[in-house]
């Protein structure tokens, strides 16, 4: 998984599975393309992935999060729950605000 921490009014941090970046996606009305100059950061592991996601939980950040692999690390960080994903192609995505 690539992650990027992008500094705002607060943090916001994009988790991505590398598999999908540089994609686009479309369904509908729904589109999303997952640019490597937002998503492509540092590469993680699942246990580093669930230490961010705790780090910047706690500190009120937001979260962008797409790819099978990466909300499922969101899910099991207790993050966020499958029932608030939406899919685009079959690709899951949240923001957590």
């Amino acid at each position: 998984m690539f992650t990027k921490i992008h500094q705002s009014y607060k943090e916001v941090i994009a988790i991505c599975d590398e598999d999908i970046i540089g994609k686009s996606f479309e369904e509908g009305k729904k589109q999303i393309f997952l640019r490597e100059s937002f998503y492509k950061g540092k590469q993680m592991n699942k246990e580093e992935v669930l230490k961010l996601i705790h780090r910047y939980a706690c500190e009120d950040a937001t979260f962008n999060i797409v790819g099978k692999e990466s909300i499922k690390t969101a899910i099991e960080a207790g993050l966020i729950t499958e029932e608030s994903t939406i899919k685009i192609q079959e690709i899951p995505i949240v923001l957590v605000f």
